[in-house]
């Protein structure tokens, strides 16, 4: 997004928000003066001005706590902050992308996320779905992230294409450096990969004549208790589809 847009030219700066302590929030976002707080030795810049004029990606955005949601809020709406300990105002002019796993939409009805901050960012909204639902590019990540220079032998390229990966790219990322590490061969194997003995076997694949109804719903769920990932799997279904499943059962969410 950053390097097709009208400021790619500029910074690009990433904050993973589920990492910002509550008490420093306002400090990593908007900067502080010496002194602002303990430790604060010197004047440093928030990541709103690090970003002026290019983007500020905001990743695991459902993470914030309310009281960041607040102060974001209002920078969003102005484009001016201050930083802390200062009563001079500065303006930037930033592009905020967001990202999230978390149903926001959820977390609003439970209060855990402002329904105004919610929408003041969901200007374009892109629904990337689960890797298990995009098998066709599980192959071409795992190669992109190969580095050094050993290919993907056959089998190994299937099963990673039959493993449900409930951890997404990030786990595919990980399994493929560590079986980079472990390969003693010219090739990754599958036994380099430690995938579980499932991804060996076919999975059921998503159909129309995969639906399996309430009861075998509520039998996989207690087995797995209550763990969607799993469940989701054994079932031969995404996590997004099961959940589909659960709501048009009735099945409530826990």
């Amino acid at each position: 997004i950053q390097a097709n847009s009208l400021v790619a030219k500029g910074p690009f700066v990433a904050v993973n928000c589920g990492a910002l302590p509550s008490e420093l929030i306002e400090a990593e976002l908007f900067g502080a003066e010496a002194g602002a707080y303990t430790g604060a030795n010197k004047a440093r810049e928030g990541k709103f001005e690090a970003a002026d004029g290019g983007t500020l990606f905001l990743d695991e955005i459902g993470n914030l706590s309310l009281g960041g949601q607040m102060k974001l809020l209002r920078v969003l709406e102005t484009g001016r902050f201050e930083r802390l300990g200062s009563n001079r105002e500065r303006q930037v002019k930033v592009r905020v992308v967001s990202a999230t796993n978390a149903d926001l939409p959820a977390m609003i009805r439970d209060g855990s996320f402002r329904e105004d901050l919610y929408y003041r960012l969901n200007t374009v909204e892109l629904v990337l779905p689960p890797l298990a639902e995009r098998p066709g590019d599980i192959v071409p990540l795992a190669e992109r992230f190969l580095s050094a220079g050993k290919p993907l032998s056959t089998a190994a390229a299937t099963a990673l294409q039959r493993h449900p990966w409930p951890g997404n790219v990030r786990e595919l990322r990980n399994v493929i450096q560590r079986a980079e590490l472990l390969a003693s061969g010219n090739r990754i194997e599958v036994a380099d990969l430690n995938l579980p003995r499932a991804a060996a076997a076919p999975r059921p694949t998503p159909s129309a004549g995969n639906d399996p109804d309430r009861a075998r719903i509520e039998d996989v769920l207690a087995r797995n208790h209550g763990v969607i990932a799993q469940a989701a799997a054994e079932l031969g279904l995404s996590r997004q589809a099961l959940y589909r499943r659960m709501d048009r059962h009735g099945i409530p969410r826990e």
